[in-house]
């Protein structure tokens, strides 16, 4: 059986974070939301891929190539203009034979559950049941079977969600044929299901139990921390003397650990990085390649993209920041309001109490600059010595 991953997307609601990536190639615990997909996928027993690809394309054919790696064969289909799930599912006609898995790329779910799902015969959609229902499609659901979608609607008459994963049989490309656009301008897979039924064919659902649904940036600390349970201790950089490492801790290759360096895991380094002197990484913390954490910093719980570098004094706790960035001497995150509510990002309640900011590639800082709790701050900006920095952005702006 094959899988279709649909990956053609930026992921808008995730910027500036995929301003230069497209949201799949996000990394958590040092691996890009596809490739934690994909090692599930392939756990299951699925082998054949074809990856639906269109903004950024070449960053994931590049990094995936044809799967050999993973010992997977990986084909790609590009979807030029991303016209909605049910235009891409229209462009693998010819491409898949009987029934055949959809799997969004942007969610992470167990390997359990994709097995279960490819057993079934009949069009299935995955469903999970959620607390919060806003910007989910709801499902109506009687003895298994699909009745009605509620796209992002209010007070909907189930905390059941659409998981984003699919098992269709080919029945399903007759109806994306007749399947009309949508509001939003786009062609909706759950339309489609929506004619099987009015045809008075059966759409199963299947419930699924783990799940990691990634639409804002500061659910990629959510998911971080949730992956950071399984990680596999192992050390293949160099470690001096006085170096205190504590728990489940990943250093890469080439990497050096300077004395003096306190580490509590889980905690994941990537290759070719310098820790310390005299620094203090603490848990759920994943530092990417050619990275410089140097001396008298505190990093906890964040995500720190490759080539950034924090090298002096400076404290960041709760963020995410993209690549290439350096913060000069003494930045500082704030990431906890002082009244303890959750803290709001351009009007939209993270749901964390700890959060710091979001950092997209390339962004600069001066000696004692300041960053307030839930700052997003978009690529290519620099803010300059002593400033503080807080609330939306944009990029190429600079804050004095």
């Amino acid at each position: 059986m094959k899988a279709v991953v649909l990956a053609a997307g930026e992921g808008s609601r995730m910027r500036p974070l995929t301003y230069t990536r497209p949201k799949v190639m996000l990394p958590i615990v040092n691996k890009p939301i596809l490739e934690h997909l994909l090692l599930e996928a392939s756990a299951a027993g699925i082998k054949d891929f074809i990856f639906v690809v269109g903004y950024c394309d070449e960053q994931v054919r590049q990094y995936f190539g044809d799967g050999g790696k993973w010992k997977v064969h990986i084909s790609y289909c590009n979807q030029r203009r991303q016209m909605g799930t049910a235009d891409a599912v229209r462009s693998l006609e010819g491409l898949v034979e009987g029934n055949f898995l959809v799997l969004n790329g942007d969610i992470i779910v167990h390997q359990e559950d994709i097995r279960r799902l490819a057993s079934h015969q009949q069009n299935t959609m995955s469903v999970i049941e959620v607390a919060d229902t806003r910007g989910l499609g709801i499902v109506e659901m009687v003895e298994g079977r699909l009745l009605k979608i509620y796209e992002k609607v209010d007070n909907p008459p189930s905390h059941m969600a659409n998981a984003g994963l699919y098992l269709f049989t080919p029945e399903i490309f007759r109806a994306v044929h007749k399947t009309p656009k949508s509001p939003r301008g786009e062609y909706e897979i759950t339309d489609s299901l929506k004619l099987l039924i009015e045809a008075g064919q059966v759409v199963q659902c299947q419930e699924i139990k783990q799940w990691l649904d990634l639409s804002y940036p500061w659910d990629l600390l959510k998911a971080n921390e949730k992956l950071m349970v399984g990680l596999t201790p192992e050390v293949h950089g160099e470690l001096e003397e006085y170096v205190v490492i504590k728990g489940q801790v990943a250093i890469g290759k080439n990497t050096v650990v300077r004395s003096g360096s306190y580490i509590e895991g889980p905690v994941i380094i990537g290759e070719d990085c310098e820790i310390g002197p005299s620094c203090h990484i603490r848990p759920c913390t994943a530092i990417g390649d050619k990275c410089k954490i140097g001396f008298a910093v505190g990093i906890k719980n964040s995500i720190i993209m490759r080539g950034s570098k924090l090298p002096h004094h400076n404290y960041l706790g709760d963020s995410v920041v993209g690549e290439d960035c350096n913060f000069g001497a003494g930045t500082k995150v704030a990431n906890l309001r002082l009244d303890k509510k959750n803290v709001i990002v351009g009007g939209i309640d993270s749901g964390r109490r700890k959060l710091g900011t979001i950092v997209g590639d390339r962004v600069e800082t001066g000696i004692n600059a300041s960053i307030n709790v839930g700052c997003v701050i978009g690529n290519n900006t620099s803010i300059g010595p002593g400033a503080l920095a807080k609330g939306i952005i944009a990029p190429d702006s600079h804050i004095l």
